[in-house]
């Protein structure tokens, strides 16, 4: 079973401490923003640069590089805009690996040039492995003929066994926005039921909470074919 970390190559290892202040820079961060990653984030270090001069694969017109960033934390979360303001400011592919009290977790969302302007980047949500050792064995890097489809093999291992398709990459990230876009919609709706004492409101509630579930597990299902979800 996949770990969905890797075993980087040597000759990619770049090694370089990221100044937060060039983070700040780049991404235009807020006051809030800023004390996020002063709260949340000890150390950011460009592990590895993955590119045609560092382990022979050819770029594709998305995917010239990718880059593996190490994000030392203070506690055992961090909160996503510190993430999307990195990739916000590195104009390549982002892999994250994180590290907290002897464990280590890779996340990262799907990252593409904007079709409307191919100065930015549409980034999605972001999804991550779990917990493992810091010391644990890594996987071997997936073999692909280009920086594109590696870039697709890292992701992969990061999602959630039910959008591990054959499929296109973004259908499998719309997928997994689905999925969760209607997990937060069964929330609420069990939210509004909790609050709710009429009992008429209730028996109204109770049925959209049972649509909304069938509706979360027919997405959830593997064999859901995605245009199906966008119906």
């Amino acid at each position: 079973m996949t770990t969905g970390l890797f075993d980087y190559p040597r000759s990619a290892a770049f090694g370089r401490v990221l100044p937060k202040s060039k983070i700040y820079e780049h991404a235009g961060a807020s006051a809030g923003l800023k004390q996020l990653f002063v709260s949340q984030v000890d150390q950011i270090v460009w592990r590895f640069k993955l590119a045609p001069e560092t382990i022979n694969l050819a770029a594709t017109a998305s995917v010239t590089e990718i880059q593996i960033f190490e994000i030392s934390l203070r506690a055992g979360s961090l909160d996503e805009d510190v993430l999307r303001a990195i990739d916000c400011a590195i104009p390549f592919p982002l892999i994250f690996e994180l590290t907290w009290s002897g464990k280590c977790r890779a996340t990262a969302a799907f990252k593409r040039p904007s079709e409307a302007d191919a100065s930015k980047w549409v980034i999605s949500e972001y999804f991550s492995t779990k917990w493992v050792g810091e010391s644990g064995p890594r996987d071997p890097l997936p073999v692909a003929l280009d920086l594109g489809g590696l870039y697709d093999k890292l992701l992969t291992a990061m999602m959630p066994a039910q959008v591990r398709s054959d499929g296109p990459i973004q259908e499998r990230v719309d997928r997994l926005e689905a999925i969760r876009a209607q997990a937060r919609e069964v929330d609420r709706i069990k939210s509004r039921l909790t609050r709710e004492k009429q009992f008429n409101k209730r028996v109204e509630i109770n049925a959209e909470l049972r649509d909304a579930k069938m509706e979360l597990e027919r997405l959830s299902r593997a064999d859901v074919p995605m245009a199906a979800t966008s119906e």
